[in-house]
């Protein structure tokens, strides 16, 4: 009898992000539900600005810190935000569509509820990331530290993880389909083991989760 086939894993659909020209931001502050089309940000203090429902198309963020920028509802199409840092950067609600994060060093950004679609984190390190009830559809991590970050409630659909280190992540009551586990360096889920129906591991990262699987359904290993 030939062996059934197995269906294949559905790679995640992310395009690189080609910019235009862009022009200099002008100065001032972010502004509320702003309109911002083809503009560079490039070494500022965004720290505490208020940004919300704010729209950024063909835009460029780079070395620029969001030490407690809000930036909730805004939109973020076709961007690039290359190192940018800082600590409480809130984007609740937000939606971010064919965008590329690179060498990202942030604290506690609040990214509960937004929506990330066609999205490339590539570098860096994001520290108890709040990803609670988002959604994201063909996302990348990629070469990136994700401590403590928490995916409660959230949707994953074609979702991978390439040589990426997760550590300590919650999982509770999150909802996988077509997420690709096997390339992430370091794999340690806190919470929510129970919730990797539709996702792919290895046979190694089975080993390594072989204890949290147990605890799971009471058995004891002695």
């Amino acid at each position: 009898m030939a062996k059934a086939r197995r269906p294949a894993v559905v790679a995640a659909r992310v395009t690189e992000v080609r910019l235009p020209q862009l022009e200099e931001f002008g100065g001032g502050a972010l502004e509320p539900d702003g309109d911002y089309d083809g503009v560079r940000f490039e070494g500022l203090d965004l720290g505490g600005q208020q940004g919300a429902g704010a729209r950024f198309i063909d835009c460029a963020l780079t070395d620029c810190a969001l030490d407690g920028t809000q930036l909730t509802q805004a939109r973020f199409v076709d961007c690039v935000l290359e190192g940018v840092r800082g600590v409480g950067a809130d984007l609740a609600g937000a939606s971010l569509r064919d965008v590329e994060v690179r060498e990202a060093r942030l604290g506690g950004a609040q990214l509960h509820g937004a929506s990330l679609t066609g999205v490339m984190l590539r570098g860096g390190k994001i520290d108890y990331l709040n990803l609670r009830e988002a959604r994201l559809t063909d996302v990348v991590f990629h070469g990136c530290v994700l401590s403590e970050a928490d995916f409660g409630g959230a949707r994953l659909e074609r979702v991978e993880f390439r040589d990426c280190v997760l550590r300590r992540a919650d999982l509770t009551a999150v909802r996988m389909k077509d997420v690709d586990l096997r390339g992430a360096a370091e794999l340690d889920i806190a919470r929510g083991v129970d919730r990797l129906a539709g996702a792919v591991i290895s046979p190694g990262q089975l080993l390594e989760l072989a204890p949290a699987f147990a605890a799971q359904i009471g058995v004891r290993v002695e």
